[in-house]
């Protein structure tokens, strides 16, 4: 008898519910018991797993270590999927490893190089892999230098952090002066210019931002899966512009997402982003895990999430090509079952040590199919799973 694969999502974001559920449905049939662990005992991570805890609050990345290698050890986890502090766990990866855990993460030489945008940008474009200009901004000095000299070529400046994920912290730079206009309606991106200027001279420390032209859609999300080997076994473009979602096989998005995956050694589920500056695709970022639409992939007969944990457990899942290219569609929101307060709490049908138990009626809605949270607009495959987003990725 083949044991049950136990997993571990740590503090993640929302959309990882979908993650859970592809696990679970496997195509290999394997018993799949999910860990998940959070800071907010309101995640649907939480109400989505088999065992739920709550993280305890305050710990240094050192202290989350030791907190992580107890929790793989006293649960016997299989595979581990690190979100928060994935940068300083993935250097404790044969620590991991010496208590029966993979770690599915790149190499920690990898997530450094994309932890920090600026470095990412020098590192690829010496794989002569176009990224748009940019600058390091830290003053507001040399923040009008940078969007002087966009403007200048005609375009549209806007920063964000030079570390982040999502699109926290980015904003559009306008000339426009503050008024009505920014109050009117839904809140907007855009920023004047004057009033950044005086935040950052009355800040009480320099901010990290990289200063850049906005570019333009279509954008282009490329999900990649990785082995230890170096060797890319799934490499699939999803599209957005505006509503429109899709999905592309095209050589100019996919032949340099597999130059990056396999040159920076980015193992396992990562995924990298483009955009159009002008004519010409250009790199936006590069995220060292599984992107929080991932699990779109389904509309093209593909369990990603599944491929990725039998490479961390060792074994081979093949090549991870679509047997087609589901239709276009676009997302839509929806209920999903969050826990009773207590916490930890576990699934009355599994064999786990319990530290403070409660009753769990919520579980079977969680796993059913009208909660998911996406519905495909004329899904030519409607027995594939649900969709959302990638954005905003909510922890």
């Amino acid at each position: 008898m083949v044991s049950r694969v136990r997993v571990w999502l740590n503090r993640t974001y929302a959309e990882n519910v979908f993650f859970m559920d592809q696990l679970r449905r496997n195509p290999c049939g394997r018993a799949v018991e999910i860990h998940a662990t959070h800071g907010d005992p309101d995640s649907p991570i939480l109400a989505a797993a088999d065992a739920a805890a709550l993280e305890p609050e305050g710990l240094s990345p050192a202290a989350y270590v030791e907190y992580a290698l107890d929790q793989c050890a006293r649960h016997s986890i299989d595979v581990f999927v690190p979100v928060l502090h994935q940068a300083t766990l993935v250097e404790h990866r044969e620590e991991f490893a010496a208590v029966g855990t993979a770690l599915l993460a790149p190499p920690a030489e990898a997530v450094h190089t994309f932890q920090d945008k600026v470095i990412a940008y020098e590192a690829v474009e010496k794989l002569g892999i176009p990224a748009p200009p940019w600058w390091r901004v830290r003053t507001a000095d040399e923040l009008i230098v940078a969007v002087d000299a966009l403007e200048a070529d005609g375009h549209k400046a806007c920063f964000k952090p030079a570390s982040g994920a999502g699109g926290v912290g980015f904003r559009i730079i306008t000339r426009t002066p503050f008024s009505l206009m920014h109050l009117n309606g839904f809140p907007s991106p855009y920023v004047p210019l004057d009033m950044v200027v005086e935040a950052l001279k009355q800040a009480d420390e320099p901010v990290d931002w990289l200063v850049m032209p906005r570019l333009e859609q279509p954008e282009v999300s490329v999900d990649c899966l990785t082995g230890p080997d170096g060797r890319v076994r799934m490499a699939v473009g999803r599209t957005k512009n505006g509503r429109r979602r899709g999905f592309t096989l095209d050589p100019q998005w996919i032949e340099p997402s597999r130059l990056l995956a396999e040159s920076f050694g980015l193992h396992y589920l990562t995924n990298i982003q483009f955009r159009m500056l002008g004519d010409e695709p250009v790199l936006m970022d590069v995220n060292t895990r599984p992107a929080g639409g991932l699990h779109q992939l389904s509309q093209c007969g593909i369990n990603a999430p599944w491929a990725a944990v039998r490479l961390a457990l060792g074994e081979e899942p093949g090549d991870v090509v679509p047997p087609f290219l589901g239709q276009d569609y676009t997302v839509v929101a929806g209920p999903r079952a969050v826990r009773p307060v207590s916490l930890p709490q576990q699934r009355a049908d599994l064999d786990l040590p319990v530290t403070a138990t409660a009753a769990t009626p919520t579980t079977a809605a969680v796993d059913a199919q009208p909660t998911q949270a996406v519905q495909t607009a004329q899904a030519s495959h409607p027995a594939q799973a649900a969709q959302t987003s990638d954005s905003p990725l909510t922890v």
